[in-house]
């Protein structure tokens, strides 16, 4: 069980010690997890705990609001995406201009050392943290020897396949990152800036690449307009304010994963769909060969459901009018259908 704590004041006094890293792991790409991968395998060793610390709200948002990126994914997500590397804690900071004020020494005594008895620290070698990004790896060196832990400087890693390397951290805003192939065999650095470009695009393929695992939003299934069902492809229409960064338009093959943990192959739109006017920009999913909406077992309204994207399809076409849409529909479907389930 992974202990998840939302202010330092909810963590054991008695916890520890432990093996600690910092970042905000937005998409816990796998940069991240090469990272969180040395930091299990440390405390392991030591028999230690292992805590990830991070930020809720993403600390751009704070300091710059109108340019702040868009998040892979939500908090929930984010949790459960670091449960999976193996940490026993995650320790989710509020970051506020309080939190960001205090110095190099406040943070890393009040936070690493006071509250969750670091016995070691996982960082990158690019680490920035504390008022103004002032400190870097040799001032968490310096703080180690004044603190009484240890400190590991990750610069490099391999992974067969997609070789990663050179992780960043800190609560100034820098994820941890590692280093990555692109598709020119050239490398570049495996990061949440290349996933958003990715899906910004609508390249969901890259994306899970360099996620390790493909792209999901999740949000509460609301009623829409009907369309779908009209045209006889009924879909479960997620929240505006569901989590998780929204691909380009366009249509695409992946998954919807109820509350029940059932997966269902989806074709899924996203857009403002042109054949009709007067619609406003939305995801929804039609779950392929779906039981009987009555069926209260698949009554999807209101719940909170996950959906993955897996391969784009096409892009966002205005068709002449619903019998050219339907039978695009149709097309998809099948195209969907043959990609998830090989049939």
């Amino acid at each position: 069980m992974v202990h998840i704590w939302n202010d330092p004041t909810e963590v054991p006094a008695d916890f520890g010690p432990s093996v600690v890293t910092i970042g905000n792991f937005d998409g816990v790409h796998r940069g991240h997890q090469q990272v969180l991968s040395r930091l299990v395998r440390t405390a392991r060793q030591h028999s230690a705990r292992a805590v990830a610390v991070t930020f809720d709200p993403h600390p751009a948002q704070l300091h710059r609001p109108d340019s702040a990126p868009e998040l892979i994914m939500g908090l929930q997500d984010k949790m459960d995406a670091l449960a999976e590397t193996g940490v026993d804690a995650v320790l989710v900071l509020k970051y506020t201009h309080e939190l960001a004020a205090m110095s190099p020494a406040e943070f890393v005594g009040g936070v690493l050392v006071d509250c969750l008895h670091a016995a070691h620290v996982v960082i990158g070698h690019d680490l920035r943290f504390g008022k103004g990004n002032s400190g870097d790896v040799s001032t968490m060196q310096e703080l180690g020897r004044t603190f009484g832990f240890e400190v590991q400087v990750i610069s490099e890693f391999g992974a067969s396949g997609f070789p990663l390397g050179a992780p960043d951290a800190g609560p100034s805003g820098s994820d941890q990152a590692g280093q990555g192939v692109d598709d020119d065999g050239t490398g570049r650095r495996c990061s949440s800036t290349w996933v958003r470009e990715a899906l910004a695009e609508g390249d969901v393929s890259t994306a899970a690449a360099v996620l390790g695992r493909p792209h999901r939003m999740r949000g509460e299934v609301v009623h829409g307009a009907a369309r779908g069902r009209a045209l006889g492809f009924p879909t479960a229409n997620l929240s505006h304010d569901a989590t998780g960064y929204i691909p380009a338009d366009g249509i695409y093959a992946g998954w919807l994963v109820d509350e029940a943990g059932t997966r269902w192959p989806a074709a899924i739109s996203v857009g403002s769909n042109p054949t009709f006017d007067g619609v406003s920009r939305q995801v929804e999913a039609h779950v392929i060969d779906r039981p009987d909406e009555d069926v209260e077992d698949f009554n999807l309204y209101g719940q909170t459901v996950i959906v993955e994207f897996t391969a784009r399809l096409r892009g966002m076409v205005a068709y002449r009018g619903p019998e050219a849409l339907v039978e695009q529909m149709r097309l998809d479907v099948v195209q969907a259908h043959g990609l998830l389930l090989g049939r």
